[in-house]
């Protein structure tokens, strides 16, 4: 017996006791937290049809509400009765009424008894997470909230607002450092009692009881204190849409899920009979021994977001109506904008310039001067290779550099260290050609020997700018051709991402590619970003990779990456 699961239900019990019942009977110990909303009537029903195991227990109940340290509460309550009724559980998961087990149990057990000193919980830094929303990042921790985000909207912005502009804080706790993550953790035996046992707990509970959302901070922010080894990711596979709301799984997304190789997945709807039907069957599983991989299907999330969110060229409706700029062209003519390609590969100008009928540059926008072509000091129309000069006015800068050579295509780097006041200037540019290789810019971090760190430092500081950057490039006011590809998928296919980009900025010297760029040794990287992830930064951008073993590119065509126009 090495996995217990800790179970908060409050509707559909048939489904949870269908859930209970696979868990029970495949070894695992369930203790069962039901909302006291429910009446007493269905929760007796509930206890009736389970009396038949001997390893289910109930707890106390208590009414909870979204967003409350209700929440929270009632995982103590059945994660205390877990420890104390089940003394030979090592592991504990946290789960709810619809979480779906995507495998069989065994797996799962034998994944954990693998690791048994290791928690599996989301837990990073508020500056390092891209889900805060409205302001409330480090606010959630330092701001009080007594009315309900959801019944009570108006009276709790008007009380945020109040504290904002009286300055009113609260104390962080010494010795706590506020980490945010999802909501589904497990954790080991140590870990958990570690957390409910702690002398400081009722000042810790005081503290959280005011934080907003305390289920995705309380024990993401304790872990950080007791354990001795997190793996900041969750092994419930959960999604979330651009409004912070949990999708819902449905037949039809079933052999997405068997994609996924997760242990378990939220949230399935109660009347998906095909999927609790196919997976909680006793049939032999497919993928035992594959690591829990959810990259593997975050690219059809992000497809959908972006369909929901922008709708589709030349579609116009109230709920994605556009709001027309009124500038002309902010440049002249065409040129192209290359982000992460120099991080990669090696001598990669000298390598596009060769290949290509344009004027190569290097980053005109660098911190210590202009890279004109070539390393020539001025160039056409008397600009110079000046920063100073450059960042006096940089959109001049850019606009006379295009106006003084019409009719030679330009190419030049650009990236999170540059200057990045042209940002929203290049984004709403018609004229503009932009390539991303999001995340590129942690392979110079990666080959460096700079203590650890500071690379996390300097990760986290250059994740910001570049996430600000894709804001702009994917806004509503954005007019240039964007297209961006995820260092993960980059690294997988390279030779047809350069060929699209040597296509679309002019003709070639050699006809069609007969060589590509030396790329830079990616050895080890994908345990590198797990490293940080484990250090509470979350690297985001760089997309799926895995950290036991090394992605091998392919010259396999892969899909189109996305448009932002």
């Amino acid at each position: 017996m090495s996995l217990g699961i800790v179970m908060l239900v409050h509707d559909a019990l048939d489904r949870a006791e269908q859930l209970v019942r696979h868990w029970s009977t495949h070894g695992c110990p369930v203790v069962v937290h039901v909302d006291a909303h429910v009446t007493q009537e269905d929760f007796s029903n509930f206890t009736g049809a389970l009396s038949d195991l001997s390893n289910v227990r109930f707890c106390r109940r208590r009414h909870c509400k979204w967003g409350t340290w209700s929440l929270v509460a009632a995982s103590q309550t059945a994660s205390e009765a877990m420890l104390e009724t089940f003394p030979d559980v090592q592991h504990v998961l946290l789960a709810s009424g619809s979480c779906l087990p995507l495998r069989p149990i065994s797996e799962m057990r034998s994944y954990l008894n693998n690791r048994p000193q290791t928690d599996f919980i989301e837990s990073v830094t508020t500056e390092d997470v891209p889900w805060t929303i409205g302001g409330l990042d480090i606010e959630r921790f330092t701001l009080r909230f007594p009315f309900s985000w959801k019944r009570q909207r108006r009276l709790f912005d008007a009380y945020v607002s109040i504290q904002r502009r009286l300055g009113v804080k609260r104390d962080i706790p010494d010795g706590l450092i506020p980490h945010l993550g999802s909501q589904w953790w497990c954790l080991t035996r140590a870990t958990l009692s570690a957390i409910l046992n702690d002398p400081l707990r009722s000042a810790n509970d005081r503290y959280f009881r005011q934080v907003w959302i305390p289920d995705e901070s309380y024990y993401q922010t304790l872990a950080r204190r007791h354990s001795s080894r997190i793996e900041s990711r969750s092994l419930t596979l959960s999604k979330f849409d651009f409004q912070g709301k949990p999708h819902v799984f449905y037949d039809d997304h079933l052999q997405l899920l068997r994609r996924s190789d997760c242990f378990v997945a939220r949230k399935a709807w109660r009347y998906a009979g095909k999927l609790y039907d196919s997976f909680l069957s006793e049939q032999p599983s497919v993928m035992t021994g594959a690591e829990p991989n959810p990259g593997k299907i975050d690219r059809i999330f992000t497809k959908a977001i972006e369909r929901r969110t922008k709708g589709r060229p030349g579609l116009y409706m109230p709920s994605r109506f556009p709001r027309p700029g009124h500038e002309g062209n902010m440049t002249a003519a065409r040129y192209t904008v290359l982000e992460g390609f120099t991080e990669l590969f090696e001598g990669f100008d000298e390598w596009l310039t060769s290949t290509v009928n344009a004027r190569v540059h290097g980053h005109l926008f660098a911190e210590d001067k202009v890279h004109f072509a070539g390393g020539v000091q001025d160039f056409f129309g008397a600009l110079t290779d000046s920063a100073s000069l450059r960042d006096y006015n940089p959109k001049a800068f850019l606009t006379n550099l295009i106006w003084n050579t019409r009719g030679e295509r330009q190419c030049f780097q650009y990236g999170p260290r540059d200057n990045q006041d042209l940002s929203w200037d290049i984004a709403k540019d018609s004229n503009a050609r932009i390539y991303v290789v999001s995340g590129a810019w942690a392979v110079p971090l990666f080959q460096s020997n700079r203590n650890f760190s500071d690379i996390r430092g300097e990760a986290a500081r250059l994740q910001r700018i570049e996430s600000e950057h894709l804001t702009a490039l994917r806004s509503s006011y954005a007019r240039a051709r964007t297209q961006i590809w995820s260092l993960a998928d980059f690294v997988l296919n390279p030779s047809e991402v350069l060929q699209s980009v040597v296509e679309d900025i002019g003709p070639q010297k050699t006809g069609a590619l007969t060589s590509l760029p030396k790329m830079k040794p990616l050895q080890g990287f994908g345990q590198f970003l797990q490293d940080l992830k484990n250090q509470g930064m979350h690297p985001y951008l760089m997309g799926d990779f895995p950290a036991r073993h090394d992605l091998v590119p392919t010259t396999r065509i892969s899909r189109k990456p996305y448009l932002v126009k």
